[in-house]
């Protein structure tokens, strides 16, 4: 599999839980924009068959190579971000893990009941990263447990492994070449952004800057027929500076990934 038949596929899953993302991509293009990816990310919980480590050859083999490694405390997390080896216009890859161990133990079990289902040798090819939950409905007081103590978890168990969001690059935006006027143009829109400490996370200081809409709702089933509605995915903006050495700066900034997280918080 090529990297644009994979972004293809990932892109057709991603939009029909987050319908908001092409919507606001034919927004840019009804402006004449020609819209890129700068990256797009993925979650996963650790100590199963589809943690990081058994993931991540996958992303080799369509030509990808680890740069970053990340932590963030306070939400349990680690991260690895990915570029193309050969292709400097493919859209980077961030990928994040739960370090269920971390959780209380209640969370923990939880989460065991669900990774326990999973086949030991399910990674066998990169359509893995759109296989969606691999277990069967969580039970809805399960997913409040689990909500309770981490967001992520909570997300993780009803949405599974697919695209968690796709950004788009305002370096290649042509009329709303700045965050703000991209983030004006979406609220004139009516969609709700993420405020989590601002609505722009990251200055130019820090040579990057971030803002992202809120998750979109779905419908789902838990277990014993009860249905509800919870966060998807979302879509995020990303606009990059160049660094003092005249480098486009190319990986990611703990502090504003943190709180791009909580785009996937319940309202």
């Amino acid at each position: 599999m090529n990297t644009a038949d994979f972004f293809d596929a990932l892109w057709a899953q991603y939009t029909k839980i987050t319908p908001q993302a092409q919507r606001i991509q034919s927004l840019f293009q009804s402006h004449g924009e020609t819209v890129l990816n700068d990256h797009v990310a993925f979650r996963t919980f650790n100590h199963s068959p589809i943690e990081l480590e058994k993931l991540e050859p996958q992303l080799s083999a369509l030509g990808y190579t680890a740069y970053g490694a990340f932590r963030f405390e306070n939400k349990h997390l680690k991260a690895r971000c990915y570029k193309h080896e050969s292709d400097e216009n493919a859209p980077k890859i961030f990928l994040s893990e739960l370090l269920t161990e971390e959780l209380p133990e209640k969370c923990q079990h939880i989460i065991s009941k669900l990774t326990d289902q999973i086949s030991e040798d399910i990674v066998k090819s990169p359509e893995i990263f759109w296989a969606g939950t691999l277990w069967n409905a969580i039970s809805e007081e399960d997913y409040l447990t689990l909500a309770e103590h981490s967001e992520y978890a909570a997300w993780l168990s009803t949405m599974g492994l697919q695209a968690n969001h796709f950004t788009v690059s305002i370096n290649h935006l042509e009329k709303f070449p700045t965050i703000e006027e991209v983030n004006s143009l979406l609220q004139d829109e009516g969609y709700t952004l993420n405020s989590t400490g601002g609505l722009i996370k990251g200055s130019p200081e820090v040579y990057l800057e971030q803002s992202s809409t809120m998750a979109d709702k779905v419908e789902i089933t838990f277990s014993g027929d009860k249905k509800s509605t919870i966060p998807s995915c979302f879509y995020e903006f990303a606009k990059r500076h160049k660094q003092a050495d005249g480098q486009l700066f190319d990986s990611f900034i703990e502090g504003n990934a943190d709180k791009i997280f909580d785009s996937t918080n319940a309202q």
